[in-house]
């Protein structure tokens, strides 16, 4: 069980002390060689979605992999075929469908819940793993086992296709003032105030090492089985987007560490399926408020609310803007494939 204590310790601190808060385990627990399920969801994902697969598969038995459990939203016949031929000639694959496209954040759960592993990593369908990536994973855990913490995440440095670091590899809480500045970018406006209130924190200087920090890509995210059915596994009520953060913002109010380890990366190819623009960007805007809706509706957090909720509204309608004026392609697109 995940203590309750909400953790006070500082995100930045080094992972030996952030661990004061987790729960302790018996560390003479024998450990099976294969214990993490990988659980994809996908939804027109494209070719990259075998990308994705053979990265994992690539890395054999050794790597502890015990399956790749992958929910088919509701991908093209000709990918589900590929996909079921696959899954017979591995066995390690396994496909569950027929469901219709469900959201990412109950697709997830949908395949957390059929997992056998002790470890549950959560993989993008167009986020590929560089080689080794799943072993080093498997021995950051061992090691934390070993160390008799329980109950954590971890998530990798996310990278772009040119090798940059995306801008959700690793991030601040979720609040509404660190939703504002990075908004507005008030940091920039007024850095002595708010350089250090940002969200997103791909800009500053790349840990050494393991980091304790809020919140990581849902991109790659791995966690203990028991951890994540303890907090209840994602908010089905995201469809796309924001899932991530609320799972993060659980976790630490349940004082549950979550860690970036900058050593382990993949390529995140970011919108690679083929779902309207727009309507990604609305189920955005529909986290967002969900999230703070959730979270925030308390006196302390009220007064800002209403500058945020502004805030997203405003967004959304500068990305619709910005689609319909300047990319007529993708609302073409997003009528042909409309969610």
């Amino acid at each position: 069980m995940i203590s309750k204590a909400v953790s006070s310790l500082d995100p930045s601190a080094p992972a030996e002390s952030a661990c004061a808060s987790v729960s302790f385990v018996d560390i003479d627990d024998p450990e099976p060689a294969d214990d993490i399920s990988v659980v994809m969801v996908s939804y027109r994902t494209g070719p990259v979605l075998f990308s994705a697969l053979d990265a994992v598969l690539a890395e054999g038995k050794p790597s502890g992999v015990r399956e790749i459990i992958l929910v088919d939203n509701g991908n093209p016949p000709a990918i589900t075929a590929s996909l079921s031929m696959r899954a017979k000639r591995d066995p390690r694959l396994r496909l569950i469908s027929g469901h219709g496209n469900v959201g990412f954040a109950h697709g997830c759960n949908i395949g957390a819940r059929q997992a056998t592993g002790r470890y549950l990593l959560l993989l993008n369908p167009d986020c590929c793993l560089e080689p080794g990536a799943v072993s080093t994973l498997r021995a950051e855990a061992a090691n934390m086992k070993k160390r008799g913490y329980r109950d954590w995440m971890f998530g990798c440095r996310v990278l772009n296709p040119d090798g940059s670091e995306q801008r959700a590899s690793r991030r601040a809480l979720l609040t509404p003032r660190t939703a504002l500045v990075e908004a507005f970018r008030l940091d920039r406006l007024l850095p002595r105030l708010f350089r250090d209130h940002r969200l997103n924190l791909h800009e500053s200087p790349l840990p050494l090492d393991t980091a304790r920090v809020f919140a990581v890509s849902g991109a790659c995210m791995m966690l203990p089985l028991s951890t994540w059915r303890s907090i209840g596994g994602m908010d089905a009520g995201y469809f796309l987007h924001v899932d991530d953060l609320d799972l993060c913002f659980r976790l630490h109010r349940a004082g549950v560490p979550v860690y970036f380890l900058p050593h382990i990366r993949a390529i995140h190819r970011a919108s690679s399926s083929r779902i309207s623009p727009l309507a990604v960007e609305w189920h955005k805007t529909r986290g967002f408020f969900r999230y703070f809706r959730l979270h925030f509706c308390t006196p302390r957090g009220f007064l800002m609310l209403g500058p945020v909720g502004a805030g997203i509204l405003l967004r959304f309608i500068f990305k619709a803007a910005s689609m319909f004026f300047h990319r007529p392609s993708d609302l073409r697109r997003s009528r042909r494939h409309a969610m």
